[in-house]
């Protein structure tokens, strides 16, 4: 079966080694093959709600989607701005099945972190959101990669990988 192909697109001003840093754990914990965008969405002003001083997400993934080329299965933003949706005060990322698009935040990873543990969040809520576009759901257990993480210290409890029920449910769902 061909690998599925995730287009990284930095949106606004990440870190570029970060879009680089997620290419091996995406590819080595859910089988797909990256690709950085070169092109780059400018910061998402028609995004930002004044109210909330946060640029909402769903505004993003749209226009994220609009990058999608053949042979690219779905997409996802990397961004330093603060994401919200309606009913959050902030979220850290957010992943849509249907438009198979999710943007990510660096904005409150990198709170009291930098170096290797920002990279690891990073690493960690991206695998998290491409679980979800690949279809899997949240899941219970706080040390797996598809628990709903609250906080940036959710991030660093969990792992990596999905726990074996999510292993077991992706086996079902990718074959």
């Amino acid at each position: 079966m061909p690998q599925k192909a995730l287009l990284l697109v930095p949106v606004g001003n990440p870190p570029p080694v970060l879009l680089r840093d997620l290419e091996e754990p995406l590819a080595l914990q859910l089988g797909l093959r990256v690709v950085v965008s070169k092109a780059a969405l400018s910061t998402p002003t028609y995004a930002f709600n004044k109210d909330r001083a946060q640029y909402h997400c769903n505004a993003i993934m749209r226009r994220l989607v609009t990058l999608m080329e053949p042979g690219h299965a779905m997409v996802m933003g990397v961004t330093d701005v603060d994401l919200f949706v309606p009913d959050s005060p902030f979220v850290l990322g957010e992943a849509d099945r249907e438009s198979k698009s999710a943007v990510l935040s660096v904005s409150r990873l990198r709170q009291g972190v930098e170096g290797e543990q920002l990279k690891r969040r990073v690493q960690v809520e991206a695998i998290h959101l491409a679980g979800h576009l690949l279809g899997l759901s949240y899941c219970e257990d706080a040390r797996c990669v598809m628990f709903f993480a609250q906080t940036p210290q959710d991030c660093d409890r969990k792992h990596m990988s999905p726990c074996n029920n999510c292993r077991n449910e992706f086996n079902k769902i990718s074959r």
